[in-house]
């Protein structure tokens, strides 16, 4: 049996495409441990395969990445092994480092165009630091896949690589529904999940709400910025309209996500990460068979364009976005929905997942 250790920078708990993959590779007779990080909110896991979660005595910027990649390295020097999975760029280097030093063949999964997140915007010596590990690496790597053809084109052009293309798609599972934690009778509800950081079009959205009448806007997850974002909505007095439910598990998030009547993905253009971006939120909501309202941006627009579940985003005005929603609430895309959702499962990607796993180069 080949052991594969997979390492992430995040506490493990949330991220469902690594579980995902994990779990693909567990079923198909693989060992897999998996390595994150261990923070004071960090919840219990239960997980096929073995996990372990690293506490680190920094959290964020310069130092986190510095201790982090550090202790990674000498965890998977170590460690027995005959594959590593490396997933973003932020955990890349002591992976290839341990490739290289021990013979050991290494996967790469690029979950974003991790140079030019929105965060990196203003700090360009940052900025370069990562574009710099990113082109001496990427070159080098025979086994590397990602979340969209986008992302592929752009690496196949700056760096002459052949990446493959795993789509972060949810599990083919039945719908369950939950109960939000506030009253909801005779209201509209739209969803935002995933994390609160700049770009994903929450401040459009909360100056949006004050047009839409009996609509409530329900964001699940956390970041940088929701301090600020629940701010703004007290100051706007908007606290009966909007609801700020934080991080909750996968299981939790899988109950709420079909109460919505409307999913929302409307990240800003901030440089190419957020234009190439193909978040998983849209698929989850399309698996919970709620409609969706997306960016103009190529990846996510070209789901609406092909499986007409939802629509693109036409304008950024809070007063012209409240109309469309308006409107489009009023529509009915269950017969679109039920079929792009049998079509947009996890289970039509482990094929082409594991045909990297057990052909490495």
């Amino acid at each position: 049996m080949k052991k594969i250790i997979v390492s992430v920078t995040n506490d493990l708990s949330t991220d469902q495409r690594v579980d995902k993959v994990c779990c693909t590779l567990h079923k198909d007779g693989f060992e897999i441990v998996l390595i994150g990080r261990k923070l004071k909110n960090s919840q219990p896991l239960n997980r096929n395969y073995s996990t372990k979660r690293i506490r680190l005595f920094f959290n964020k910027g310069f130092l986190f990445y510095a201790e982090y990649n550090f202790r990674l390295f000498f965890i998977l020097f170590f460690s027995k092994k005959d594959i590593l999975l490396s997933n973003d760029l932020d955990t890349l280097l002591p992976n290839f480092l341990v490739s290289w030093l021990q013979g050991k063949k290494i996967v790469y999964d690029s979950h974003e165009l991790f140079p030019e997140i929105p965060e990196l915007v203003h700090k360009p010596l940052v900025k370069k630091c990562w574009s710099n590990l990113e082109a001496w690496i990427l070159p080098k790597l025979k086994n590397s896949y990602t979340v969209c053809k986008s992302i592929a084109a752009f690496y196949h052009k700056k760096h002459k690589t052949d990446f493959k293309t795993i789509m972060n798609l949810p599990r083919d599972k039945e719908i369950q529904l939950g109960m939000f934690p506030f009253n909801t009778k005779d209201k509209k509800i739209i969803l935002y999940q995933g994390a609160v950081n700049l770009g994903r079009g929450l401040e459009l959205m909360i100056d949006t709400m004050p047009y839409l009448k009996n609509t409530l806007l329900v964001i699940i997850g956390d970041g940088d910025i929701i301090d600020d974002l629940k701010q703004c909505v007290h100051e706007k007095k908007l606290n009966n309209y909007i609801y700020f439910l934080g991080k909750i598990s996968p299981i939790e998030l899988h109950k709420l996500t079909p109460l919505a009547d409307l999913g929302i993905s409307v990240e800003e253009d901030l440089g190419l990460n957020y234009r190439y971006a193909l978040p998983n939120k849209i698929f989850d909501y399309i698996q919970a068979e709620v409609p969706i309202l997306v960016s103009n941006l190529p990846e996510m627009k070209q789901i609406v364009l092909n499986y007409k579940v939802g629509e693109i985003v036409k304008s950024r005005n809070p007063k012209e976005l409240a109309t469309q929603i308006k409107r489009l609430l009023e529509k009915d895309f269950s017969t679109e929905l039920k079929k792009a959702k049998k079509e947009l499962v996890w289970e039509k990607q482990e094929e082409k997942l594991l045909s990297i796993f057990n052909n490495l180069k």
